[in-house]
């Protein structure tokens, strides 16, 4: 069985406007919301093997919760960072594992949840988290065609 999990990053602080984009923190919001849906997901039952992140502050946070929740590292990807549906579907089935966390950006993480649902997600708000699983046991396979199921949290 493939899996996958994609999370967009927590609320970001926008305070500093002289912050250059990837190295904005999370806001107050985000801090409190990331934890919790890490533990929301945890009691679904979805376990990540890995969790991949892009390098900007506010994912690397997102999913150094999510780690914290799942006792795994978090492992860093600049490709990660603004990367398209394609690019973060790519990365996950090239992971090595049945079991993957993607924690990006929009607007990838919203086209590939939506094409992954067949547009029963339509937009991944911050700190969303999305899950998709497929009955296959190769990601090359997975890739190609709906998945079986798939569920859809958001902090609010």
């Amino acid at each position: 069985m493939i899996r996958l999990a994609l999370v967009r990053h927590a609320k970001s602080d926008w305070a500093d406007a002289n912050l250059a984009d990837h190295d904005r923190p999370l806001n107050d919001r985000g801090a409190r919301d990331a934890p919790r849906m890490a533990e929301r997901l945890a009691a679904s039952g979805f376990r990540p093997e890995r969790i991949l992140s892009s390098t900007a502050l506010r994912a690397r946070t997102t999913a150094a919760d999510f780690a914290a929740e799942f006792g795994i590292e978090v492992e860093l990807d600049p490709d990660l960072y603004g990367a398209p549906a394609g690019t973060l579907l790519r990365t996950a089935a090239a992971s090595g594992a049945a079991t993957v966390m993607i924690v990006a950006h929009d607007p990838g993480m919203s086209v590939l949840a939506g094409r992954l649902s067949d547009d029963g997600i339509t937009h991944m708000p911050t700190c969303a988290v999305a899950t998709f699983t497929w009955d296959e046991d190769d990601w090359d396979v997975a890739s190609a065609v709906p998945p079986a199921s798939w569920t859809f949290d958001t902090p609010r």
